[in-house]
């Protein structure tokens, strides 16, 4: 599973022309790696941002599938630590739930053309390990989300993780995070990935940048 995981740290740098800096979390990989290795990897690399003095209002977390739900405990690691939170997070198709309890892991098993409820089950124990998969800092879905940054949460409902973002969204909403929930119809896992060729990826990468970009400048007036 850890080789499908990507997660990013995006910091914007405004100023002459230049559009965001984008930071790739090179973390250590499952099997060989279990949990709690790529969460700590993660959150040594923002902090050590903050150690390079990047304001944390200028930073947000991004990631896609397994990155996504990397994404979402590394926000929950950090406010746990009483760390400065960045200002947002943007999450593709983010697998949150790694007990695969979510009732679209079989209700879009025919229409997802990448991923089966048997393929995922067949990963878990490489990242879970000794631990257990309900665990918040391993599936996310099942944690106390109070006092995370907004939330942009992408997904295409021909995928069998749509029951994760949707109950992501919903948690997150129940703790009072700002939320964004975007369900495209018809597309598959991480369709933003074929943005060159699939009108729905560019747009939803659109979307995105205009949420980054307004929050990274709603944090830095804040």
């Amino acid at each position: 599973m850890g080789q499908l995981a990507h997660q990013f740290l995006w910091q914007p740098i405004w100023q002459g022309g230049r559009n965001a800096k984008v930071v790739s979390v090179d973390y250590r990989l499952a099997p060989e790696h279990p949990y709690p290795a790529a969460i700590d990897d993660a959150k040594a690399a923002y902090e050590g941002l903050l150690a390079q003095g990047s304001d944390p209002s200028n930073i947000a977390v991004s990631g896609e599938s397994a990155g996504g739900g990397l994404a979402v405990a590394l926000l929950l690691a950090l406010r746990d630590a009483d760390l400065p939170l960045p200002s947002s997070a943007f999450l593709m198709s983010p697998y949150v739930d790694l007990t695969l309890s979510g009732s679209t892991i079989v209700d879009k098993q025919e229409v997802d053309p990448l991923f089966t409820g048997d393929a995922l089950r067949r990963r878990v124990l490489d990242y879970v390990g000794a631990a257990d998969p309900s665990d918040p800092y391993i599936s996310p879905v099942f944690g106390d989300l109070h006092g995370l940054p907004p939330m942009l949460i992408q997904v295409g409902s021909h995928e069998i993780l749509l029951s994760d973002a949707i109950r992501l969204a919903g948690g997150a909403a129940e703790h009072d995070v700002a939320t964004t929930l975007e369900v495209t119809p018809g597309v598959p896992h991480v369709f933003q990935a074929y943005a060159a060729v699939l009108d729905e990826g560019d747009t939803a990468l659109s979307r995105a940048a205009e949420f980054l970009k307004a929050q990274f400048s709603v944090t830095s007036k804040g």
